[in-house]
């Protein structure tokens, strides 16, 4: 199969690639390196510096490559971010998730998978959550994941498309190659890795006296392997069948709290890690955890390295044989960019606190 993986240099998007090219798959990356890493996409792998509102450079790419399916992880993902801006999250995750749609359908490239969203879920009158449950995000990150779900339904209902989109909450671990390197750190994990680092002095767990065995909130986590097998079964699901657009969520189905990743974490690196109570934010449900039946069902996905001392234990050896990240992982073989390539950034002051959010 000849994949293109919009978003591969990302650390979603990157370690797919991987799982891809492990299977045999000829794999094209294409991506503007605003938040991914060009030493993270793996030889033989291509790939493409552009913009996803390009239309005509990603069509063109679509035919040259002649492309049989895409992966498409490009998006704006901060929550803040989406909440201060919410005009940049609707031009890049809904307008630019269209032009990606229309190169398609100018390339007569009609499958799809789709790197979504939990948040789109909003807050859940249940748990685990099904697909079948209400939709109504509260930020509008979650918002501009569900309205391209909508764009990808509606193409499907007028097009021959086939489009399957995988929602989740929490990804974490990594492959040997590739791990997390954000600019900002916002999510647990890393932020409590940071800590027994010492780059930072203490986690920031935010409220306590949730209705939970601990008292801290329960979340949702998949080991980033885990969700690259995911992608490539949805991937070879959508080769035949109708045009429609199927969801699935994807979830440990029991979630881990904050208080236990911290302790899992002190066990896992044998150093202290020091973590502050502080006053809890609001719109943090006590409980999110997805139902992942339905793509073990009919998928096949069956989750293997999703236990959270293995999560943790890839994440820290990664941390540890990348202390800078990617700014001092030189490329040396043979990538090919298109229109220039990324400056290497350099080392990021380190903050004195992290905070323990999911």
């Amino acid at each position: 199969m000849r994949i293109l993986v919009v978003g591969g240099a990302g650390y979603v998007g990157s370690t797919s690639v991987e799982t891809f090219v492990d299977a045999g798959h000829d794999v094209t990356v294409y991506d503007d390196l605003s938040t991914g890493h060009a030493a993270a996409v793996v030889r033989p792998a291509r790939l493409v510096r552009g913009s996803i509102e390009d239309r005509q450079k990603l069509q063109q790419l679509l035919r040259s490559e002649r492309i049989d399916a895409v992966l498409h992880c490009a998006a704006k993902s901060l929550v803040g971010e989406s909440l201060a801006d919410p005009g940049l999250y609707y031009r890049s995750n809904v307008a630019g998730g269209v032009s990606l749609l229309e190169a398609m359908r100018g390339a007569g490239v009609n499958r799809m998978v789709y790197s979504s969203t939990a948040a789109v879920y909003g807050e859940p009158r249940r748990v685990p959550i099904a697909e079948a449950d209400r939709t109504e995000p509260i930020n509008p990150y979650g918002a501009t994941k569900l309205a391209f779900e909508g764009a990808m339904r509606w193409f499907a209902a007028s097009h021959e498309f086939r489009a399957i989109s995988l929602r989740y909450f929490n990804v974490a671990g990594a492959t040997e190659r590739n791990g997390e390197d954000h600019d900002p750190e916002t999510h647990l994990i890393p932020q409590v890795l940071r800590v027994a680092t010492g780059e930072a002095t203490h986690v920031q767990i935010f409220g306590q006296g949730y209705p939970t065995p601990d008292g801290t909130c329960i979340r949702d986590f998949i080991h980033v392997r885990d969700l690259g097998t995911a992608h490539l079964l949805a991937l070879e699901a959508t080769a035949e069948g109708d045009s429609s657009l199927e969801v699935y969520n994807l979830g440990s189905a029991a979630g881990f709290s904050v208080r236990e990743v911290v302790e899992a974490a002190r066990k896992v690196t044998g150093r202290g890690i020091a973590a502050r109570v502080v006053k809890r934010r609001m719109g943090d449900p006590p409980v999110l955890v997805a139902s992942s039946r339905r793509a073990r069902r009919e998928l096949g996905w069956q989750p293997e390295h999703s236990k959270l001392e293995q999560m943790l234990a890839d994440a820290w050896a990664w941390r540890l044989t990348h202390p800078a990240g990617y700014s001092r992982q030189p490329r040396t073989d043979g990538l090919t960019l298109d229109r220039g390539s990324s400056e290497p950034r350099g080392e990021r002051p380190a903050s004195r606190s992290a905070s323990a959010s999911a």
